[in-house]
């Protein structure tokens, strides 16, 4: 399910920002649509969490696929720049709202020192249409053209994601009958605030540690295929960027699992602290990048930020009260992403004073991430659980 429906949401998802210049947007438009990601990837967060702790896992994925293809009828069926960012409400959203049941499951199934593990297998079998999807939207492109080629991929999309809801309707066993007391005093926690104001320190720690280095990733992120494609003194093409996506994914598969495997040997912390530096140096390399093989030795640096991203997400896990995993670990997001879209806003601004500024100002924002968890972030061991 996990492989075929963000296949189709990645053969078209890259490309959008492309796709909304197409279509008359401007700038602004492009940094409106990177914005509402990591806001609703905030606001869906906890909502996913508490309806998967509500009606089970099973029912609420069939929820959240069929949001994802809505949003990519529209897209489909109404091509003009303000649909585009309708039917992204719908459709964006389902990384985020299923991520809270997920993690909560793996830390039902597995041991302490067995969940990075865990959380990694999952992110290597995600990065698979991440690596194959932009290559085929890439080819899409090239043989249609930007406007019909994006098209043609969500028709792709929303048809993967209908095989996915029949899949998991065979293939998922159904969950336990929620109890009949849930949301009156035992159930799962319906107000986030009550959730936030019970962090830990630890895991305040790693929150704020977390939103600088999001607001690192976030302020060029939308950009980067505009500066590839269309501000480098040697522009690629859509393929090219597809095969770039590719190496990206292919050098973060590569490290997830020996990473995992040290990672629940002992302190989650030093693999946390190098992927934030790898966040930190990607968009200072990109701004010198002028060519495809340059660019090759950028993208596999991007790749290797997701060196410690299990290990970060099974700490969230770690440091999350017992019964309240999925609940909490939507809390963290609705904090981090709220926070976060101001930063993928503002990033539309920055670009427009010039590029330089904006992967600049993000690299800064980055430095000061990775020194606040080197100094406060704290992780438990196998030998605390």
């Amino acid at each position: 399910m996990v492989i075929l429906v963000d296949m189709g949401e990645r053969m078209a998802e890259r490309f959008l920002p492309i796709y909304l210049i197409a279509l008359g947007g401007g700038a602004i438009s492009v940094g409106l649509l990177n914005g509402l990601d990591n806001l609703l990837s905030a606001l869906y967060s906890f909502p996913g969490g508490y309806l998967a702790d509500r009606i089970g896992v099973k029912r609420a994925l069939i929820v959240f696929n069929l949001m994802a293809i809505a949003g990519f009828l529209i897209v489909v069926l109404f091509p003009v720049w303000p649909a585009v960012i309708l039917g992204a409400i719908l459709f964006l959203a389902w990384t985020s709202i299923s991520q809270p049941a997920t993690m909560s499951l793996i830390a039902k199934v597995l041991p302490q020192q067995k969940r990075t593990m865990g959380v990694s297998m999952h992110s290597l079998v995600r990065r698979i249409p991440m690596a194959i999807g932009p290559v085929l939207g890439g080819l899409f492109i090239g043989i249609w053209g930007e406007r019909t080629g994006v098209r043609y991929a969500f028709i792709v999309a929303a048809a993967m994601g209908v095989v996915a809801i029949a899949l998991q309707h065979w293939l998922i066993e159904e969950d336990q009958k929620p109890p009949s007391n849930v949301g009156v005093g035992e159930g799962p926690e319906r107000n986030p605030l009550r959730l936030i104001r019970g962090m830990s320190e630890s895991l305040r720690s790693l929150l704020v540690a977390d939103i600088l280095i999001r607001f690192c990733e976030q302020i060029p992120y939308a950009f980067v295929v505009l500066w590839v494609m269309k501000s480098i003194s040697n522009p690629v093409t859509a393929f090219q960027f597809g095969v770039l996506t590719s190496i990206e994914m292919a050098t973060a598969i590569a490290v997830y699992i020996p990473v995992a495997y040290l990672a629940d040997r002992g302190t989650k912390k030093p693999y946390i602290v190098l992927t934030f530096v790898f966040f930190t140096l990607f968009p200072l390399v990109l701004l010198f990048c002028q060519s495809f093989s340059l660019l090759v030795l950028a993208f596999i640096l991007r790749g290797l930020k997701e060196f410690g991203e299990p290990a970060r997400k099974a700490l969230i896990v770690d440091l999350a009260p017992e019964g309240q995993k999925a609940a909490m670990f939507g809390a963290y997001y609705l904090v981090r992403d709220i926070i976060v879209a101001v930063a993928a806003f503002g990033g539309a601004f920055l670009w427009q004073i010039s590029p330089a500024t904006n992967f600049l100002t993000a690299f800064a924002f980055g430095i000061i991430g990775t020194v606040w968890f080197a100094a406060r972030g704290k992780a438990p061991t196998p030998a605390d659980a």
